[in-house]
């Protein structure tokens, strides 16, 4: 078992971090292979804050890797990555990444059955709000 209790899965020459993330690199391939998108990348990275010294010691830069980035045959680019849960750290990192790259979009995602699409996937945002909404009964 990986850290929260995430599998660590193979697929392709690739290791995923999680079950969900490999499943979406599945859904990316069938999309690519029907012609709905053009082409996708496996965890771009993105530099947050550059590499440092203080009083003396080196710090090391501090990045963000989403897991995909996906190129739209109409030219637009989305950064997607796959969440189960979101980290405090994982929320600043979100936070800075938003601030330092503003022209990017960036889209975290989950893995929901019972309010995704019909693959079963939503934005982080939209699935907070329908559990927020169900659990005070206005669903």
């Amino acid at each position: 078992m990986a850290k929260y209790n995430n599998e660590k899965c193979n697929l392709d020459g690739y290791e995923f971090d999680s079950k969900e993330e490999m499943r979406y690199y599945e859904y990316l391939k069938d999309l690519k292979a029907k012609e709905k998108i053009l082409n996708f990348e496996l965890q771009p990275k993105y530099i947050l804050l550059e590499a440092f010294k203080y009083m003396g010691k080196k710090r090391q830069a501090m990045t963000y890797t989403p897991d995909y980035l996906v190129y739209y045959l109409d030219g637009t680019e989305e950064l997607i990555d796959v969440k189960g849960f979101s980290t405090q750290m994982g929320l600043m990192r979100r936070k800075l990444f938003e601030y330092f790259y503003p022209n990017i979009k960036l889209t975290w995602i989950a893995s929901s059955y019972k309010y995704g699409d019909d693959d079963g996937w939503i934005t982080v945002e939209d699935l907070k709000k329908y559990r927020s909404n169900a659990k005070r009964g206005k669903l």
